[in-house]
């Protein structure tokens, strides 16, 4: 959840800093490029999903889905996710992926990285939170993501889809036999009493279970691997993207209208048509009935299907390029989204706290954008008078020190020069 600017052995990530184009020193002080400010306002965007997800009713009072929920349910925490890979891919190598020393010092980076994010989302689980904290798992992400981190692109997308097809299978077989959903918000004490249970939630039974959700982190890591500034790039996220979506929705949906609604209805008696037709369009809460595996035809949001985890994927792929497409919006109107993207650790950590307090249910639309202004303004004055956020800083100066401490291991001492784009 940190900004990428320069990526030095994998080690964390500098918001004031970049490469110039020969792969020289960093330069303080000039702008992001336009590539990476894409990314930025990506995550931006992302940020401003899950804070309305939070924070925004889900339903009007007629009963109708509002457009938070329709457009970002699920959906911003996926972009999350398939962000977090594309900042491994550029913080291990970018296009080229580091090898021999600076690989290994890119990957104890990284496992530093995972430590500093899990251990601030175990923190939060002392605090009783009214929705689930994402830091966690995405400590699990990193980790789980080390031994991908040297692939090619087309075998990170092979990953990817192999990971949509047959973890959810992995999940529906551990809900019957693995603590499902025991924790709202592990703690750090959960973790050191019940370390089994915690391991369970976290890759398999929670609310975004680490194996189903590497779909996203693979494929952000072979994302992360191409050459985004190139607009044909862009422009095929944007509508292979897209295609993806659709392709899985409709599926999805000619899938239950030729009998899976009617095998789901069957096995599982006590469940309305209406109670069947609002997982199937809105997702589980917390997770799928086991009745039947005609439940992982579904496509509905946070389901961890095959579908589910492919549309989102295709909205993800999608929405980065469609970023990546407008520098000079990025440059100029989509600021604010960028300046909130380069700091979103900093800025989501504050979210939760802010959702803690739970002052927002009798006023959520002025809590809503109470929160969005107040993060944008201090996302834009803090980059420019300071740099990176604080816990930002915290990563990067951390995963640094660990890269440092690894290269001096191997006896050359020498910091890894940029790698050259291919």
């Amino acid at each position: 959840m940190t900004a990428e600017r320069t990526p030095p052995a994998g080690a964390g990530t500098d918001a004031g800093a970049r490469t110039d184009r020969t792969g020289g020193a960093a330069v303080r002080g000039r702008a992001p490029s336009r590539r990476i400010a894409g990314v930025d306002a990506a995550r931006g965007f992302a940020l401003f999903g899950m804070i309305a997800v939070h924070t925004l009713p889900w339903f009007s009072e007629e009963g109708e889905p509002t457009l938070a929920l329709t457009l970002f349910g699920g959906h911003a925490s996926a972009l999350f996710a398939t962000l977090a890979g594309v900042s491994l891919a550029f913080t291990t190598g970018g296009r080229t992926p580091y090898t021999g020393r600076r690989r290994t010092a890119s990957r104890w980076a990284q496992v530093g990285r995972a430590a500093i994010i899990a251990l601030i989302g175990f923190l939060l689980g002392f605090l009783v939170l009214p929705w689930h904290n994402i830091l966690v798992y995405y400590g699990v992400f990193f980790l789980l993501a080390l031994p991908f981190l040297g692939l090619r692109i087309r075998h990170l997308l092979l990953s990817a889809a192999l990971f949509a097809v047959l973890a959810p299978f992995l999940m529906q077989w551990s809900l019957d036999r693995l603590p499902a959903h025991e924790f709202s918000n592990p703690s750090l004490l959960d973790l050191v009493t019940e370390p089994g249970s915690v391991l369970a939630h976290l890759l398999l039974t929670g609310t975004y279970p680490a194996l189903p959700w590497m779909t996203f982190v693979c494929a952000g890591i072979a994302i992360g691997r191409m050459d985004l500034a190139d607009r044909r790039v862009q422009a095929g996220l944007a509508a292979v993207g897209a295609v993806l979506a659709l392709a899985a929705w409709g599926l999805a949906t000619v899938a239950l209208s030729l009998g899976g609604r009617e095998a789901i209805a069957a096995a599982t008696p006590w469940m309305s048509e209406s109670e069947i037709g609002e997982v199937i369009a809105y997702g589980a809460d917390p997770e799928l009935p086991t009745t039947t595996l005609w439940w992982l035809l579904v496509p509905g949001a946070h389901s961890n299907t095959p579908f589910s985890l492919l549309l989102s994927l295709g909205l993800a792929a999608s929405a980065l390029g469609l970023f990546l497409l407008l520098p000079r919006a990025v440059d100029r109107g989509l600021t604010p989204l960028a300046a909130m993207g380069a700091m979103t650790f900093t800025l989501y950590v504050s979210h939760l706290l802010v959702m803690w307090l739970e002052l927002f249910w009798d006023a959520p639309y002025l809590w809503f954008w109470g929160q969005i202004l107040a993060f944008v303004l201090v996302a834009v004055l803090w980059q420019r008078s300071i740099g990176q956020g604080p816990l930002e800083k915290l990563v990067s100066a951390s995963t640094k020190a660990i890269a440092r401490r690894v290269l001096a291991r191997g006896g050359d001492g020498t910091a890894p020069r940029a790698p050259v784009a291919r």
